[in-house]
């Protein structure tokens, strides 16, 4: 597992979601989410690309702690210790998206997206994102600034990152 520091990924490139779904499909690969905080953001900035049904096969979202629980297979242990927004639960969201798929690399994400909902210990703007496959797993801890459709918007660009350095690091086996 690794962790991506957020100062060494980019949400520069918009057009990020092009240029996954260009290597996922170029590679023959799957991919597929588990969205909190983005709302099904991540789904839809993948097809809204043409020819994306080729590497996209589905995606979760699953707003609520019994959702997670029930669709993705998130331990109830897990969000009771470490809380929804939390790397522990961005990881079960990844790979529980990924085995009920049976997609090659997963995507979760969860935080909280503002104006409220934030305290001391987890503020607007806190946001976890796993990316995984079978052999391979990245993630980040993301603090970002700006009301809640900036934060939305940069967390899928964020996702979309960390799913192509996954990608990367399984063609580089």
């Amino acid at each position: 597992m690794t962790e991506i520091l957020q100062s060494e990924l980019s949400a520069e490139d918009e057009n990020v979601n092009l240029t996954a779904v260009s290597l996922f499909r170029q590679h023959g690969k799957k991919i597929c989410t588990a969205e909190s905080c983005t709302g099904g953001m991540i789904a839809a900035a993948l097809t809204e690309v043409s020819g994306s049904s080729e590497c996209f096969d589905g995606g979760f979202v699953t707003y609520s702690n019994i959702q997670k629980e029930h669709m993705l297979g998130v331990s109830e242990d897990t969000l009771k210790k470490y809380g929804a927004v939390s790397y522990q639960t961005a990881l079960e969201m990844s790979r529980g998206a990924m085995e009920r798929i049976g997609a090659d690399i997963g995507i979760g994400v969860t935080g909280i997206a503002g104006p409220g909902g934030g305290s001391a210990d987890k503020p607007v703007g806190l946001v976890y994102i796993s990316a995984c496959s079978k052999d391979a797993h990245v993630w980040c801890r993301l603090r970002l600034d700006g009301d809640r459709s900036q934060v939305r918007s940069l967390s899928c660009r964020y996702a979309l990152d960390l799913a192509i350095r996954v990608l990367r690091e399984e063609i580089n086996k």
